[in-house]
């Protein structure tokens, strides 16, 4: 069984403060997931799906020093681009405060998703060549 080091597992839990944020924004104004078919017929956020699925990739891949890639890569999608892309802004700005505050549990869970997930691979990145050098 891999263990995972201490930025991995503080990734995952960037991932899943990240996932209870788009859980509170859901409760706090579910008509604005509900244009979609949804899955099974219930109408979800969609991120929360594709966070779990790049959580379950970092677990997949766990034997490779690049391993926490995926958190990062969704995390990054989901904040940075989100944002550049002016997606992310008007939920900051919103008059429901569930919205508000959703966002911000997201946006925070998913920065510290990236920064620990990019540690984790420097990490694994130094760990993997010395263990080569011996």
């Amino acid at each position: 069984m891999f263990r995972f080091n201490r930025s991995t597992l503080i990734s995952f839990a960037g991932l899943l403060i990240g996932i209870s944020g788009l859980i509170v924004q859901w409760i706090a104004t579910p008509s604005k997931f509900a244009g979609d078919g949804g899955v099974f017929g219930i109408s979800i956020p969609p991120g929360i799906l594709f966070i779990a699925a790049c959580g379950v990739l970092v677990v997949l891949t766990a034997r490779w020093w690049w391993h926490a890639v995926f958190g990062v890569l969704i995390a990054f999608w989901i904040v940075g681009v989100g944002s550049l892309a002016d997606q992310l802004q008007p939920n900051l700005v919103s008059s429901n405060i569930g919205t508000v505050a959703g966002n911000v549990i997201m946006a925070a869970g998913l920065i510290l998703a990236v920064v620990a997930g990019v540690l984790s691979m420097i990490t694994g990145f130094r760990t993997r060549r010395v263990r080569a050098a011996h």
